[in-house]
């Protein structure tokens, strides 16, 4: 989801995950160490052979007679399920960058071993998905009307004849939930959900959250803004809506909020602030939009960023709107936003 993209969202009546919005070959086997490194994919080649079923956030329930084998997924969703040990045999959204590097949201996977439906918002070649003899479709959701993430709406109806379809929700919840119900799916998948690996990663990511939670609460006076960046806009996104942010809120920090005006005309996820404005609401810490669609902090020229008092101050870290759903993945941006909120100076 990018902030280049408002108009296409606005059709569909999607915004964006971080409320930052104006806005084929099959995957190769992995070998043994990338098995070992993942910690779950014996499990996954040992997944159950009878019937496979499991309840989405739509409520839909998927039955078949097996475990999928052959899984198209989000890429974001493949990320977080790769780390779990369940390989997709293809996904679909931003997968590489344009050096043919991988995208923040392909998280740990081989992007050369990867069958791309597509790269970019409207892509999605339906000739080698149907190629792939799709099992399951796997997206997530930043709408209330389950509307599937990246799927194209105006070619959605011959995508979705090909295989089910499950859907998880990333709107209007806070981050534990959609980790959660990622985990529960890499279970049915035939993730060891046990595994020491896996037990140690959200033994991590709680011990993150009480770090950010006590962070919070010795600096409540510590102000932390989320923004992201286009060439004519930037966007200020409200606490509402985005799972992260929500979570961050619910943890004690101090999020700046945009008018409520501003965010009702946004669908209650962000305000759009000319260049020349960006100084509206002072911020002790910035964090901003990390996702590739995005102007990242190093490469604003405008003036009136750069005098900002948390840029100055070199208060300004990323934030990932669109988290890889694994307990691995969320960790470090827990940690992170703790650190800087410990270690900030009242700037504002």
């Amino acid at each position: 989801m990018s902030n280049a993209r408002a108009t296409h969202l606005t059709r569909r009546g999607i915004l964006a995950a971080g409320g930052a919005l104006g806005l084929g070959a099959v995957l190769a086997a992995c070998g043994d160490d990338d098995a070992s490194k993942n910690g779950g994919s014996d499990a996954a080649k040992a997944a159950k052979s009878g019937p496979w079923t499991f309840k989405d956030d739509r409520g839909t329930t998927v039955k078949l007679d097996k475990t999928p084998a052959n899984i198209v997924a989000f890429t974001g969703v493949a990320a977080a399920l790769f780390d779990y040990g369940i390989e997709v045999k293809g996904v679909f959204g931003p997968t590489t960058t344009k050096d043919g590097k991988a995208d923040v949201q392909a998280g740990d996977m081989d992007v050369s071993k990867l069958t791309v439906l597509g790269n970019e918002w409207g892509q999605f070649n339906i000739e080698k998905y149907a190629g792939l003899a799709p099992d399951v479709l796997i997206s997530t959701m930043f709408d209330a009307a389950g509307t599937l993430w990246y799927v194209p709406e105006e070619s959605k109806d011959k995508i979705l004849k090909l295989a089910p379809s499950v859907g998880l929700s990333v709107f209007d919840v806070q981050m534990p939930q959609p980790l959660q119900r990622m985990l529960a799916l890499a279970e049915s998948l035939g993730a060891d959900v046990k595994s020491a690996k896996i037990v140690e990663a959200k033994k991590k990511f709680e011990t993150a959250a009480e770090r950010l939670r006590k962070a919070a609460k010795a600096r409540p006076e510590i102000k932390v803004l989320a923004g992201s960046a286009s060439q004519d806009i930037f966007y200020v996104s409200g606490s509402n809506l985005s799972i992260d942010l929500e979570y961050f809120k619910a943890l004690g920090v101090n999020i700046v909020e945009p008018s409520a005006k501003a965010l009702k005309a946004s669908g209650g996820w962000f305000e759009n602030l000319s260049w020349e404005s960006v100084d509206k609401y002072p911020a002790d810490v910035i964090i901003m939009d990390d996702r590739t669609s995005t102007i990242q902090p190093a490469d604003i020229t405008e003036a009136t960023w750069k005098k900002l008092p948390a840029v100055k101050a070199g208060q300004v870290i990323a934030r990932t709107p669109e988290p890889i759903l694994s307990y691995d993945k969320c960790t470090p941006i827990l940690d992170k936003l703790a650190e800087a909120i410990e270690n900030a100076k009242k700037v504002a």
